[in-house]
């Protein structure tokens, strides 16, 4: 039997995403903690709101990081608009165990300086007819892990950056929360690049 899942939710900014996880009924009681690069984002204050403790990282202070989470037995990570790349021994130390979401189709406008606005803008710029949302398992080169989820939405004649943000950012709510659900019930099975969403994996 499996252990029930603990997790800590990184952050850097507003948080909205936190909020949402926050806010699922079937996830919140098994956040653990919130880590943030920035001590003055928004989401630490979602987090305190919601009795969550949090954390902030120094100096990008990674291995005093793993002690913290070691301490606290969490067993899964979730980037929710975490700007920073997490190191190799990070990453290695919680294999399969970090999912990301982004803001675009991956391979699409994805990996190193691709995030928030500057995504939509690049979709803006190329034409494409639609984007959406990713949720993927985190390896050492940005965006480039196993994904996970994604879902599409057309890009309208009129949208600008701010009212492609606005949409998307809708989707990554529901997305997050499909993906952190089926994390937690061990749903999801890794073979090669290729995620498998199915029965309860043991």
């Amino acid at each position: 039997m499996k252990e029930s899942k603990r997790l800590a939710v990184f952050i850097s900014g507003n948080g909205s995403n936190l909020q949402a996880l926050i806010d699922d009924q079937e996830i919140v009681d098994k956040l653990v903690l919130v880590v943030s690069n920035r001590k003055d984002a928004y989401g630490l204050k979602r987090a305190k709101e919601a009795g969550i403790p949090s954390y902030i990282i120094k100096n990008k202070n990674y291995e005093e990081l793993i002690d913290k989470l070691d301490a606290l037995r969490i067993n899964g990570i979730i980037l929710a608009g975490y700007l920073d790349i997490l190191p190799k021994y990070f990453v290695d130390s919680y294999a399969n165990k970090i999912i990301n979401i982004h803001p675009s189709l991956i391979p699409s406008f994805c990996g190193k300086g691709y995030y928030g606005k500057k995504v939509h803008q690049a979709v803006l710029d190329y034409g494409v007819k639609y984007t959406g949302v990713t949720t993927h398992f985190v390896s050492e080169m940005a965006d480039e892990g196993p994904i996970i989820l994604q879902e599409v939405l057309e890009v309208s004649d009129t949208d600008d950056v701010d009212s492609l943000s606005v949409k998307v950012l809708k989707l990554e709510h529901q997305i997050i929360c499909r993906t952190v659900r089926h994390f937690c019930a061990n749903e999801l099975l890794i073979k090669d690049r290729y995620v498998t969403i199915g029965g309860n994996n043991e």
